[in-house]
């Protein structure tokens, strides 16, 4: 491991070379006379530590102080002085200075103050690993698809994460709003701020309105504290409203309100509380129809659409089925310890021939069972469950695999039928599904010939 190093600045000889002996077994010790070689030295060597005098002839401690911590990369700087001009350290220590010692140098006092100094350096460093970790896991590097369509969805929270912007997330259930709303917010300025999630379908309307902006003690029956709301808690940061559809017109009222205004009251409540809030909402209901059947405010869901991602089902995007198959795989092989490696072909055929009408979610909870109930390091069609395999149209399979158009698809089932059954046409339209008539007409528009 890299030893730290130290970088001692003093005019006087003996300090210099006595601090160096004391601290050189546990790190690397630099040396420097004056304030003009340590700037030398900081500019060219890396330096965790600066330990300095005070007063040096030409440029002095304090001078040196402020250049040093100008650098890209500043040293932690410990001030030496004499007893008499502790007045001076404290300066020093209000212009950036971490701490001071006196001399003549306690050495007990001084490796004490560089033992903590590296520490709290060491303990910083591994809190931005953790940062920039949590930050890959709930950024877009979470959120599984290669597909044109998820592209377009990765485009589109890149571009309004950074802005203040209202987003409606729309997507049939089991797409993933919600992992949406969570890289739109740590992609954004607030990510250091709260997230905060509420599921307007959970709660009829007389609860949810007190579980969004909190209630006064004695507001009603039960409420014998005041309760904060989820909007005082994302004060800062992002609130974010799953099935937004399911308000009822007095809580789309005021909810309009708080986006307009960003102000509300606590349900008994007189005050009202200004809030910083940014709200990322999400539907599964089509809004538009909802606005033209007088469900839902127009003006609501024109302040909530200010921006929309789309969320495609899984059937419209089947190429990022691999993808996401490889993904759980490795998940709850590591929850369960085992060690399921893939699915056999024949697997992955039916994988990428389902509708998923439960989009991702039930593609997670499919691989979840089959790896609790595996056997071995491979998934075969046996483990795929039941309501998968018989749901499953395994004529799509070309078309996902080799990115052809549907039509192409199709005259290549053709091409293949027609082939396992020697141009046996009345055979190839049984095989396919299809009547003979049509089949003929198919390969008419093909320019398919045969014997």
């Amino acid at each position: 491991m890299k030893r730290p190093v130290i970088l001692i600045v003093d005019d006087e000889r003996n300090t210099r070379e006595g601090l160096q002996r004391a601290l050189e077994d546990r790190y690397d010790v630099l040396l420097a006379e004056d304030s003009q070689k340590a700037i030398q030295t900081l500019e060219s060597t890396p330096v965790d530590v600066m330990v300095t005098d005070l007063r040096m002839p030409g440029v002095d401690g304090m001078d040196l102080l402020r250049r040093a911590l100008s650098l890209t990369s500043p040293p932690v700087c410990i001030m030496m002085t004499a007893y008499g001009s502790i007045g001076n350290a404290v300066q020093a220590m209000q212009a950036g200075a971490y701490h001071y010692v006196t001399k003549p140098v306690n050495l007990d006092e001084l490796e004490l103050v560089i033992q903590r100094v590296l520490n709290s350096r060491r303990i910083e460093s591994e809190n931005v690993n953790l940062r920039e970790q949590i930050e890959h896991k709930f950024g877009l590097e979470n959120i599984i698809g290669e597909s044109p369509a998820m592209r377009v969805v990765f485009e589109t929270v890149q571009q309004v994460a950074p802005s203040r912007a209202t987003v409606l997330i729309t997507g049939e259930t089991g797409t993933g709003k919600e992992l949406i709303a969570k890289a739109i917010h740590n992609l954004s300025p607030r990510k250091n701020g709260p997230f905060i999630a509420v599921h307007a379908a959970a709660l009829p309307t007389s609860l949810l309105e007190s579980e969004l902006f909190g209630h006064e003690k004695g507001a009603f029956t039960g409420a014998v504290e005041r309760r904060i709301g989820r909007f005082e808690l994302a004060d800062g940061g992002t609130l974010f409203l799953d099935e937004v559809g399911e308000l009822e017109p007095p809580m789309q009222v005021k909810l309009l309100r708080v986006l307009e205004e960003r102000a509300f009251e606590r349900v008994g409540g007189a005050k009202t509380l200004q809030v910083d809030v940014r709200l990322v909402a999400a539907t599964n209901k089509e809004l538009k129809k909802l606005v033209s059947e007088a469900r839902f405010r127009d003006d609501l869901f024109y302040r909530l659409s200010v921006v929309t991602v789309d969320l495609p089902p899984l059937r419209a995007r089947r190429e990022d089925v691999p993808l996401l198959v490889r993904a759980f795989l490795d998940e709850f092989s590591r929850e369960n310890n085992k060690q399921v490696r893939e699915l056999t072909p024949d697997a992955l055929n039916v994988f990428l021939a389902y509708d998923w009408p439960g989009n991702v979610r039930e593609l997670r909870n499919a691989i979840e069972q089959m790896v609790v109930l595996a056997r071995g390091e491979r998934l075969t069609l046996r483990d795929v469950p039941v309501a998968i395999r018989s749901g499953a149209d395994l004529s799509r399979i070309n078309a996902v695999r080799t990115g052809m158009t549907v039509e192409g698809a199709e005259r290549q089932l053709i091409e293949q039928a027609l082939k396992e059954t020697d141009g046996n046409r009345t055979k190839a339209a049984q095989k396919i599904g299809i009547s003979r008539r049509t089949l003929h007409r198919k390969l008419k528009g093909y320019g398919i010939e045969t014997l």
